[in-house]
């Protein structure tokens, strides 16, 4: 319904309980998210892939999903609220929009706390705005439930208006999934909670019935599906060098696919680690993620020497976002700790407490992409000296070009514009 009503805690769960059932599912993740997947990945074991109506596009989404095989369920976790995306009510980069694209059915999010017959013109006005858009809300999951009795009074409320039937629903004070200052804090770093315990199936007909509908939606997608008619690899015989680790860990799993369908050999290097760029490498790519939390190990690492060494003999570098914060001077951490970086670009970073910046990107060669972060960056150049912009955008940070490095806040999506993003390697 909205951010924070409870979507990812409800995705969890459900995803829980169809793993426990032994049905086969394959999770996505709706807009530009890189948290969300690790935990759709931790509990099904299946990598979870962005769909995106607009970052992605409409025929990138759907020929993910037409790559589906053998799944009895697809489960699409959304974006924000329902209707929210780049522009408009229920436009392009909304989950709404992506529903109708992917012809999807929608389950909806709703808090329940507090409420009972609130319910009826809350759903009523979203799924008579969904139907005007070509989307149907097929099922609501309510979250935040105080008690069966609870449930109950919201269930009879839905049906004595003829509204979508409540699916389930999810107990309030359940553990909440942690989160830091870019969302929820990955999987790894702790136990992932049982939610599914919590989860309550009023009708779980839907579980039967699933695999048809799904069957049926992925055969009429694939009527439309495009035809590949690409044939030259713009990468081919080269060595992309990419840092992946706690630091560096922000990374779509379709850029890594583009790499590698473009010709690319790929390694891997942990900067945290110390680990330093393959001698070999034609390019490198510094994804985001968190240094601020690694800042005391970044700045003892050898690996940023070595990227360092790298740049000044021309290499070419793609850094985004906390890959770019490692390319400064320094580092100052929400503590207010700085840390000394590689020292490869003029620029200073700090954490702020809050939101600096949010939105989708696009650079005028085509690419696109998702700027999000909690830091600013400052010039260390003398007065009078400017830096060159990397990207030419009309909205969003344009970063800092020097020599073959692109640097900027933004994280681009590979196969938006693939002659112009495999240039920033070569």
């Amino acid at each position: 319904m909205q951010s924070g009503c409870g979507k990812t805690s409800v995705t969890v769960a459900l995803l829980q309980l169809l793993k426990q059932k032994n049905i086969s599912v394959i999770p996505f993740k709706a807009g530009p998210d890189f948290l969300d997947p690790l935990w759709h990945k931790a509990i099904t074991g299946v990598e979870s892939k962005n769909l995106d109506s607009y970052m992605v596009g409409e025929e990138e989404s759907l020929r993910l999903i037409n790559n589906v095989n053998n799944s009895e369920f697809i489960l699409v976790e959304g974006v924000m609220g329902l209707f929210d995306g780049r522009s408009g009510v229920g436009e392009r980069g909304s989950s709404l929009h992506l529903a109708v694209e992917l012809n999807l059915e929608i389950w909806l999010v709703i808090d329940a706390k507090g409420m009972s017959g609130s319910i009826v013109p809350l759903l009523s006005g979203f799924v008579e705005f969904a139907k005007a858009k070509g989307g149907k809300i097929s099922g609501v999951i309510a979250n935040r439930v105080g008690s069966a009795h609870h449930a109950k009074l919201l269930q009879s409320a839905l049906a004595e208006y003829e509204l979508p039937p409540l699916i389930g629903w999810l107990e309030k004070n359940i553990q909440s999934l942690p989160e830091r200052h870019l969302g929820l804090v990955r999987p790894q770093e702790q136990n992932i909670p049982e939610l599914s315990k919590s989860l309550h199936i009023v009708d779980d007909t839907f579980i039967a019935t699933k695999s048809t509908i799904l069957s049926a939606t992925i055969s009429s997608n694939n009527n439309n599906q495009p035809a590949n008619k690409k044939t030259d690899k713009l990468l081919q015989e080269r060595l992309i060098a990419v840092a992946k680790d706690e630091a560096c860990c922000f990374i779509y799993s379709e850029n890594i696919r583009w790499l590698e369908s473009e010709g690319a050999t790929i390694k891997f290097f942990s900067p945290v680690a110390g680990e330093e760029v393959p001698f070999d490498a034609d390019g490198v790519w510094l994804p985001g993620g968190y240094p601020e939390l690694y800042a005391e190990q970044l700045a003892s690492s050898k690996s940023l020497g070595s990227i360092r060494a790298f740049i000044e003999s021309g290499g070419a570098l793609l850094a985004e976002c906390g890959g770019m914060m490692l390319l400064g001077e320094s580092l100052t951490d929400h503590a207010g700790v700085e840390w000394q970086m590689a020292g490869a670009l003029p620029i200073k970073t700090e954490m702020k407490q809050s939101l600096v910046s949010l939105g989708y990107r696009d650079e005028e060669g085509g690419a696109r992409g998702h700027e999000f972060h909690h830091s600013m960056l400052s010039s260390t150049l003398e007065d009078g000296d400017s830096i060159e912009p990397a990207f030419s955008l009309s909205r969003g940070h344009k970063g800092v070009h020097y020599r073959g490095v692109r640097a900027s806040y933004i994280h681009w999506y590979f196969p938006s514009s693939p002659t112009q993003i495999a240039g920033w390697f070569t």
